[in-house]
């Protein structure tokens, strides 16, 4: 009797099935998608309703030969790809390159990669489900054609090499929308007056003027705020009302994908690029020592909130022995998914709730040990018992005026014993929190009673200003797009990457801002192509994608509806789109070179002056443009370095290929050299330095500055600071995908890191 062949996606999870399956089955990885639309052309027949062109994708043939010929000697085949469409997808292209073998095809499904979750899928095998199949197809289709036929437009009008995408673009315009508003928005002054005091017992507490004469407090200046001040000293402040309630702060639920990259970006800090990746590691499976490997947490896309009868059953009997009967519930607590939320899949949980943090942070890295107590602590706080709060609001008179302090106290912890959720300044559900009382300090006020004189120890007026809305940070793009409908689990990691890889968006201080390129290609696309940076339109496409998925709708007939418009959209688009390329705004700003009035031109670093008398005067500048209009040169610092033709002082300029040192005197000296990094070439007999170079592609990297006698080269980025393990010149610079950096011996036989 011949063995069962599996296929899955990765080597790791081949690795954890293996140890649950023994010698009955093979187990073969594919390594990914083995096939797509092909790379150098639109593979989608526009003629034939949207056929699309499959091909093998460079470099897995390979693979996909492996598991042909496994394929050929297996009784039966499982396709055991991840259970979404992308998985579906995988499961179908394997499917059709074993043609001829479809009566021992099937599709097993793992929620989880445990000895439970595969015995349960072995037990169910299906066949692929082709709605699904024709769901991400619809989704392919869609975001290529969008991708192929915008992007040579922006090539010929903006700068080449850029690229659009369907819902990627409207990610770009949300932050743009934000950016407008943060711009538009006028600053107003206003004060509040804070009264320190102290009653018969303690603790000395403050209040702040909350109204007067009946009337909400509204301090416009310093002045008034005087005169409030003035008219309140003498006044005593008497309590005039103590309200007291009890409120409870109920659970979240259980994380699902976008909570999950939300709550990571606020407490690790991780990107959600970073989060999905920690925590396909913790689900595929994790070397436990002597257990091997083992799928510590259920699948990662989900949007459902759903928990099996099993895992609430053993999470409850948990929660009881772990912390007590007073901290379980009566009754479980369950909680509403979306109305898209595909009910099949569980939300994000650990396999087996008593293998908790401290039970695994030996045999896991940092990262994925912060990330599997983050999942196991939500999981745990979802089924537990209310925080109980005593929340005391303390109304006390002085004269006309009426000061207000409001504190909690914490009664009962509930699930906070477990899980507190982060919160995040300029998050819409740190504004909601406000609107509910929820943001009340956990503050003890003293023991007061109505009609209390108490003493007052001060009068403090404080300015304040309005503020504008936050920027979004990676976590509130994602609850915004979520909210609005646009994307899936599957595509806020990717969007919020791919934005940032593009260069439209860029991150300053934890928060997204665009790039002047991505203003410019957000306000070209919104103009030429305003249904497909259409927030409705985008969220209404994701519906038609499910119901595609439900087998509600027909994909092509949905591909066909978006195109009809979006063609039209293109034919203009090619004769009116603004030529960015080439277009010059004219300014007041004097050319020093030649006396003509300078104008505005874009390039390849985005706008800069330029003497419109080119190529006879080759001058140009940088600028800042003003918020009323003017134009402000931007002159280059000197660097203390001096010419080697002319003595003259180097300056600092950006190029095509990035930063470079110039002579102040170009065009009359045109001398320019690399930016050095102060590391000498480690090459041996080499006299020359490491630069900054740029590749072709625009990508960083680090040469020596006696190219080409010397063709050292490195991605990493050099630091003069010697090792101090192997005593090396100089260490490399290493980036994580999450952000981290780290310092590392360029020295293969030296494994320094710090």
């Amino acid at each position: 009797m011949g063995k069962s062949l599996i296929i899955v996606e990765s080597p790791t999870k081949a690795k954890t099935l293996n140890k649950y399956l023994g010698k009955k089955f093979v187990i073969k990885a594919s390594m990914g998608h083995v096939k797509d639309l092909p790379v150098k052309k639109l593979g989608v027949d526009l003629e034939r309703d949207f056929l699309p062109e499959y091909v093998i994708i460079r470099g897995k043939g390979k693979f996909l030969n492996e598991i042909k010929e496994a394929a050929g000697k297996a009784d039966k085949i499982f396709l055991a790809p991840d259970p979404d469409r992308e998985g579906e997808a995988i499961a179908w292209h394997i499917a059709e390159e074993l043609n001829g073998q479809e009566e021992k095809v099937f599709r097993i499904l793992f929620n989880e990669i445990t000895e439970r979750g595969i015995k349960k899928a072995l037990e169910s095998p299906v066949k692929v489900n082709l709605n699904k199949v024709n769901a991400q197809q619809a989704r392919r289709v869609l975001d290529r054609i969008v991708g192929y036929k915008i992007s040579p437009i922006l090539w010929e009008k903006v700068r080449r090499g850029l690229s659009a995408g369907r819902v990627q673009s409207v990610a770009v315009r949300l932050v743009c929308e934000r950016e407008c508003a943060i711009q538009a928005f006028v600053s107003e002054e206003y004060w509040s007056i804070t009264a320190k005091l102290e009653g018969l017992s303690p603790p000395r507490f403050e209040a702040k003027l909350f109204r007067i004469n009946g009337n909400p407090i509204e301090i416009s200046n310093g002045e008034t705020a005087e005169q409030h001040i003035t008219q309140l000293r003498g006044q005593p402040f008497v309590v005039k009302k103590i309200e007291k309630k009890e409120k409870k702060r109920n659970p979240v639920p259980p994380f699902i994908t976008s909570s999950l990259q939300q709550e990571a970006s606020r407490k690790l800090r991780f990107s959600p690029k970073k989060t999905m990746m920690m925590a396909q590691q913790l689900y595929e499976g994790v070397e436990m020592g002597a257990e091997g490997p083992v799928g510590l947490i259920t699948y990662m896309r989900t949007d459902s909130t759903r928990v099996s009868d099993e895992a609430l059953s053993s999470l409850r009997s948990f929660i009881q022995e772990r912390f007590g009967s007073e901290f379980l519930p009566p009754h479980p607590n369950i909680y509403k998914s979306r109305k898209s939320a595909q009910e099949a899949h569980e939300a994000i949980r650990p396999t087996t709730v008593t293998r908790d943090p401290e039970t695994v942070k030996g045999f896991l890295a940092k990262d994925q040990y912060n990330l599997y107590k983050l999942i196991w602590s939500r999981f745990v706080a979802s089924q537990m018992a209310p925080a109980i709060l005593e929340m005391t609001r303390v109304d006390i008179s002085a004269g006309p005026s009426i000061f207000r302090a409001t504190g909690s106290v914490t009664r009962f912890p509930g699930f906070t014993s477990a899980y507190m959720e982060g919160r995040e300044e300029g998050d819409m559900s740190e504004d909601k929190r406000r609107e509910d009382g929820e943001d009340e300090e956990e503050l003890n006020l003293p023991s007061l009673t109505e009609g209390e004189t108490l003493q007052l120890l001060e009068l403090v007026p404080k300015q304040h200003f309005t503020q504008p809305p936050a920027r979004f940070s990676e976590a509130m793009l994602i609850r915004e797009l979520e909210e609005k409908g646009i994307g899936r689990p599957s595509t806020y990691a990717a969007i919020i990457s791919t934005i940032q890889d593009r260069k439209y968006v860029e991150k300053l201080e934890g928060r997204l801002k665009p790039t002047e390129l991505g203003t410019v290609v957000n306000g070209l696309l919104v103009e030429h192509f305003p249904e497909v940076l259409n927030v409705e339109f985008t969220a209404k496409m994701e519906e038609e994608l499910d119901e595609i998925e439900e087998g509600e709708k027909d994909w092509v007939g949905a591909v066909r509806d978006f195109y009809a418009p979006f063609g039209k959209s293109l034919l203009k688009a090619e004769v009116e789109m603004r030529d960015v390329k080439r277009e010059e705004i004219p300014t007041e700003v004097v050319c020093d070179k030649c006396n003509r009035k300078m104008v505005i031109k874009w390039g390849r670093n985005g706008r800069f002056l330029a003497c419109p008398g080119y190529p006879d005067c080759k001058n140009t500048k940088e600028f800042v443009e003003e918020t009323s209009g003017e134009i402000r040169v931007v002159e280059k610092p000197e660097t203390g370095e001096f010419c080697e033709t002319c003595q003259s002082p180097l300056v600092v300029k950006i190029g095509r290929f990035g930063r470079f040192l110039a002579c102040s005197t170009y065009p009359k000296c045109s001398f320019t050299k690399s930016v050095s990094l102060g590391v000498p070439c480690p090459q041996e007999g080499c006299k020359g330095e490491l630069v900054e170079k740029r590749s072709k592609k625009g990508r960083m990297f680090f040469g020596c500055s006696q190219y080409p006698k010397c063709n050292f080269a490195s991605w990493y980025k050099p630091i003069p600071k010697p090792c101090p393990q192997c005593g090396g010149s100089f260490l490399i610079e290493k980036k994580k995908r999450g952000g981290d950096v780290t310092l590392a011996c360029p020295n293969k036989d030296c494994h320094f890191q710090e």
